[in-house]
């Protein structure tokens, strides 16, 4: 079954996204593995166009943006280094009011080496984890939500997630989606949980998707996850 560059690509975030292994979620969609990674090498190398069927058109589409738009493009994301392409390209397009595709955003911050490692690497059946969760409080998982509310601007919602039990531990809305945003939401989980209190031999584990360094103390000196979603309230 041949599936259209958009299929491919809503695939992808799905399994970036996802709770599960890839391999589980694959199965349940009839993909093969084989055929999942090449698009993901794809994508990684070329962006959403490398998805398409057909080779992508060798013109430097981007460059058909002006200079100055360019100039903020690249300006917003290094302000904003968290955001993916995508996420830029909605950001870029509300605050500016100049529409930019994500595939725009990705050729530009190629071209200028500011792509970096994927926000999330694929794993693969032979590189699961072998160990399984089996008690509350032995993985925990961050996670940013981020809403637009209409007339006011974002809002981001930052929680800590217990991988066995799947409950939220505690939870902070923050305005912005920096590393002592996660931090804070960390040590209201440890207080929550009692792990800042009782004595721990073994302090959870921390997934993540992105790796933001906290600098600080307690909870900071911990690599911290960000697994990012966009809903539109």
């Amino acid at each position: 079954m041949r599936y259209p560059a958009s299929e491919k690509l809503e695939i992808i975030r799905m399994i970036e996204q996802s709770h599960v292994p890839a391999k589980k979620t694959l199965d349940q969609l009839g993909i093969a593995r084989r055929t999942f990674y090449r698009w993901y090498d794809r994508y990684l190398k070329g962006g959403p166009e490398a998805l398409e069927d057909r080779p992508s058109r060798p013109s430097r589409v981007w460059n058909r943006i002006g200079d100055n738009i360019q100039a903020q493009i690249i300006e917003l994301a290094l302000e904003q280094s968290e955001l993916s392409p995508r996420e830029l390209a909605v950001r870029f397009t509300d605050e500016k009011r100049y529409f930019v595709s994500e595939a725009t955003v990705y050729r530009l911050l190629k071209a200028h080496d500011l792509i970096t490692s994927p926000a999330f690497v694929v794993i693969k059946a032979a590189d699961e984890f072998k160990d399984k969760t089996k008690r509350p409080n032995e993985m925990w998982q961050t996670d940013f939500t981020y809403f637009k509310i209409i007339g006011w601007g974002w809002v981001y919602l930052s929680t800590v997630l217990d991988d066995f039990s799947r409950y939220i531990i505690a939870w902070k809305l923050c305005t912005t989606m920096r590393a002592e945003d996660v931090t804070d939401t960390l040590e209201l989980a440890l207080t929550a949980s009692g792990c800042d209190s009782a004595r721990v031999l073994h302090k959870p584990k921390l997934l993540s998707d992105n790796v933001l360094r906290a600098e600080g103390s307690g909870a900071a000196d911990q690599s911290l996850s960000v697994r990012q979603h966009a809903l539109a309230a």
